[in-house]
């Protein structure tokens, strides 16, 4: 079952701060640990949604609408993602659990997705 952790941003990922050394040595143990097991797909970074372009169809049949970014709600945007690939439900929640605040300061948060 393959499942992608969602990596939500923050104020400081869309300001392209990057994450203390700490943080970084404890995301690339954790990183470690996926391979390790065998479940990690992959795992990439995001640039901040500066540099991001948004596509958007706001009227059926219509020319989609390009709007260059950033984008304003940080709540509502990706900053990376790590696909992994697990025998359950169970088994991704728990890896999930694992991961170290991935924007430290109590910012972070993780979505979990099922892929079809």
């Amino acid at each position: 079952m393959l499942f992608m952790l969602i990596v939500k941003a923050s104020k400081n990922s869309e300001a392209g701060k990057l994450p203390s050394p700490e943080l970084m040595e404890a995301m690339t143990k954790y990183n470690e640990e996926l391979v390790k097991a065998g479940v990690r797909v992959m795992a990439k970074g995001l640039h901040p949604s500066s540099n991001g372009i948004r596509i958007s169809y706001p009227r059926p049949g219509e020319k989609p609408v390009v709007t260059e970014g950033p984008f304003t709600e940080s709540k509502d945007l990706t900053a990376g993602f790590i696909l992994i690939d697990v025998n359950s439900r169970e088994e991704a929640i728990e890896w999930a659990m694992q991961m170290p605040d991935p924007q430290g300061h109590g910012e972070g948060q993780i979505e979990l997705r099922q892929v079809f």
